[in-house]
């Protein structure tokens, strides 16, 4: 059996490349896949194999003074979720581009709520928002209902798209993202511009669909793997639409279009032939053009 770890962690790192040594010879070590960001501001990872491996390699992660208070997610893994190892120095461990002024979710984070917390608001009603910080075209395949959908490309895009986040200002916003990673940053960004009540999803949507299954998250949680989609089982509603037609799906496909590359769902239907599929007419007519 095969295991994911899905980790991360703000945190000041006084030596970023000596961490980078020691994850890599540890994931080397114990045969995981997968890939780690390390920064001066913390860590973030996911990494799989075999069970006892990345147990093992949990274990040392968490006797390490910085990160023993780290939570570790885990879930089940195909054995072929990644096709590499990549553990890398980075300026940031998210990349928002943000100044540390306007987010520093080290030492002014927003308040974290346990999916107890939002499964209780939820069963009454209460009068609260939740903000998905993920990406666009992962809002597709999957989300929590009644979440708003902010239209982000990358999280570096949060400046751009917050004047349509501006009618929650004075209202209970509830941040959430896959693991919680994005969230610590765009939540803290958030406050920092005027928002009045902002928490986030403790351990984020992933911990939220590992404790309730098929309930209030609809759809699949996109990930970054080659799993590209999953869930925690329970009897979920299908809410993924074909970007071409509308046939309820949960397949994506990266544009065949190299200057376009949209990655978008797509029905086995508009599957293009030899493995070429287009979001459009006109980027199908262009790139036969300049091939």
């Amino acid at each position: 059996m095969h295991t994911v770890l899905l980790f991360y962690k703000y945190v000041t790192i006084s030596d970023p490349d000596a961490l980078v040594l020691w994850v890599r010879e540890r994931a080397q070590k114990f045969r995981l896949l997968g890939r780690c960001l390390i920064a001066a501001e913390g860590i973030n990872g996911t990494f799989e194999g075999l069970t006892e491996n990345a147990e093992a390699f949990a274990a040392e992660l968490l006797q390490l003074d910085l990160f023993a208070d780290m939570n570790i997610k885990r879930s089940r893994g195909t054995g072929a979720a990644f096709p590499k190892l990549a553990v890398r120095k980075r300026d940031e461990i998210v990349g928002t581009r943000f100044s540390k002024k306007d987010a520093d979710p080290e030492h002014k984070a927003a308040p974290h709520i346990k999916p107890e917390e939002l499964k209780a608001l939820y069963e009454e009603q209460a009068d609260f928002v939740v903000v998905d910080m993920r990406n666009d075209y992962e809002f597709a395949s999957g989300h929590f209902k009644g979440s708003i959908d902010p239209g982000l490309r990358a999280s570096r895009d949060l400046p751009e798209v917050l004047p349509q986040l501006d009618p929650y200002k004075n209202k209970k916003v509830v941040t959430v993202c896959t693991g919680g990673v994005r969230c610590e940053k765009m939540a803290a960004y958030l406050i920092s511009n005027g928002f009045s009540d902002v928490s986030q999803l403790e351990n984020g949507i992933h911990a939220y669909m590992e404790k309730y299954p098929g309930q209030d998250f609809l759809g699949t949680l996109y990930t970054f793997d080659q799993r590209v989609v999953m869930d925690f089982g329970g009897p979920r509603q299908k809410i993924g639409k074909c970007y071409l037609c509308q046939t309820e799906t949960e397949r994506y496909v990266n544009c065949a279009n190299y200057v376009c590359h949209l990655h978008f769902l797509v029905c086995e239907q508009c599957v293009g032939t030899e493995g070429r599929t287009y979001c459009s007419e006109t980027c199908k007519i262009s790139d036969k053009i300049t091939t």
